[in-house]
């Protein structure tokens, strides 16, 4: 998995106190335990923006001031205003871009997630859960059925 992002976001003006199992925290101090974790489970995280994004018969290109890549699915996450979700041209309206359950949009393998598909909601865990339901939906698509993400507590020692 790839992350694209210039860790720019408001995030970093806020300061958490309902995020369910932290009692508080900084939203910097969150956005590098975010980015840890994600590499920790094998995300490659490049701190660059996306510039453009082209559609080919294989998916997508995506240019960033690093190059570009050819990629299978997206998974935008841009704030209230999304121009590369615009550039695509998805379908939206006043509440946002238009997406199911699971953050899928107009166009197939793009998702939205986030304030860019809910602009007046503005929460940690509301992007993170749409995140998490975007990335199930593809795990179950490429799987072909309903992939179950939930972890075991480790056995105890006998």
């Amino acid at each position: 998995m790839l992350v694209f992002g210039r860790d720019d976001t408001a995030m970093h003006h806020a300061y958490l106190f309902n995020y369910p199992g932290i009692p508080e925290i900084s939203g910097t101090d969150f956005q590098a335990i975010a980015r840890q974790q994600a590499e920790g489970f094998g995300a490659t995280v490049h701190d660059s923006q996306v510039i453009e994004i082209g559609v080919s018969a294989e998916g997508f290109k995506i240019s960033t001031r690093i190059g570009t890549i050819n990629i299978d699915y997206l998974i935008l996450s841009e704030g209230k205003k999304a121009p590369l979700a615009d550039s695509l041209g998805l379908a939206s309206g006043e509440d946002g871009f238009t997406v199911d359950r699971n953050g899928r949009s107009s166009m197939d393998r793009v998702y939205v997630v986030g304030r860019s598909a809910r602009p007046a909601r503005s929460q940690a865990i509301i992007s993170a859960g749409d995140g998490a339901a975007a990335a199930l939906d593809i795990l179950s698509t490429e799987a072909g059925k309903d992939i179950q993400d939930w972890d075991s507590p480790p056995k105890p020692a006998e």
